[in-house]
């Protein structure tokens, strides 16, 4: 039996028949989308339309993701099959039941990542945070805290 012409997707892992145009990169909110349960559509509405409800922003698909951007990204949602991964930035942590982790993601953001598995968890204290990420932009740069440098123990100079 002769193989099957072909290829295997090096970005999404997808067989690609002979002939077919792919591009794995250009995707689209629906496409993220529409595998998810009724109950994390209803959340993924509710979010997307409390964000675009804080002003004006770029709203786009980027690979397996969904980003809220103005002039940097704010936040950003992965949708998986039972659950919506939700990521924001701030200038500084936040320590809550609802987060799952925070990563430093440069000198002066630090990511908070948390999950949503209901339309009713897109309230606050989840839509304050977004609020907050969407604002950092208006306050303008904040300047990193200074890093201590370290010194080295004074000797003695021989003569």
């Amino acid at each position: 039996m002769p193989a099957a012409r072909g290829h295997q997707c090096f970005h999404c892992k997808q067989w690609i028949p002979a002939g077919v145009e792919h591009d794995c990169w250009t995707t689209t909110e629906g496409a993220l989308t529409k595998g998810l349960s009724e109950e994390l559509r209803d959340a993924w509405e509710r979010l997307r339309e409390t964000a675009a409800e804080f002003g004006e922003q770029r709203i786009y698909a980027s690979h397996h993701s969904i980003m809220f951007s103005r002039k940097a990204c704010y936040f950003f949602v992965r949708p998986r099959s039972n659950r919506l991964e939700v990521v924001f930035f701030l200038d500084r942590e936040v320590r809550s039941p609802q987060i799952r982790k925070v990563v430093e993601s440069s000198r002066t953001k630090r990511a908070h990542i948390l999950h949503i598995v209901h339309r009713d968890q897109v309230e606050a204290p989840l839509t304050d945070w977004l609020r907050e990420a969407y604002a950092l932009e208006d306050r303008g740069p904040k300047k990193p805290a200074a890093r201590k440098q370290a010194t080295a123990p004074a000797t003695k100079k021989r003569r």
